[in-house]
């Protein structure tokens, strides 16, 4: 299996996975996936529902057998849900069927980026700030263990970090963690 053909982008909800996803899979020529999207698509309902009436379990659960199966696709990048790391089982799978990108920001602009989003369970309640160390806290050494490539995403436009990543992809060897 050519590790190569698929890419998927792993990292906190803010982090620009499916702007960068979608841009990156122009540049690479493949398809664009978004695992929360396909589960809406499959559900007819918002991930904000199934929250409601499954729990965070339930989403899971869904979320690993679309993973199961998305990530078995030739050709793709695959953006996927900022909380997919956090099965053992969904990182192993990651990491065996294809080039794992963490996109990487700072607190400070995942705020920023989602402070008129509503439809985030996990951020409905409390303060963002305090939401976001409390899942990074948990995520962060995760994403970094997951990762083949990691890209800061921080203030930079996403065409720029959509080409940079591209570029790191396009060199990937498989040997070691690139990094930016």
């Amino acid at each position: 299996m050519d590790k190569a053909g698929r890419v998927f982008l792993i990292g906190p909800m803010g982090a620009g996975k499916s702007t960068i996803g979608r841009q990156l899979a122009e540049l690479l020529h493949k398809d664009f996936l978004d695992s929360d999207h396909e589960i809406e698509r499959r559900t007819g309902v918002s991930v904000s529902l199934i929250f409601e009436i499954e729990g965070e379990e339930g989403f899971r659960r869904r979320e690993s057998a679309v993973l199961e199966e998305l990530t078995g696709r030739d050709n793709v990048v695959l953006a996927t849900g900022g909380g997919a790391v956090l099965a053992e089982p969904n990182r192993a799978l990651l990491k065996k069927r294809g080039i794992v990108v963490y996109l990487q920001a700072p607190i400070d602009a995942l705020v920023a980026r989602t402070h008129r989003d509503r439809s985030r369970p996990l951020l409905r309640e409390g303060e963002r700030r305090v939401k976001f160390e409390e899942i990074m806290r948990v995520r962060e050494p995760l994403y970094l263990s997951t990762a083949d490539v990691v890209a800061v995403t921080d203030h930079r436009a996403p065409p720029i970090v959509a080409h940079e990543v591209a570029a790191k992809i396009r060199s990937w060897k498989g040997d070691e963690n690139a990094t930016s």
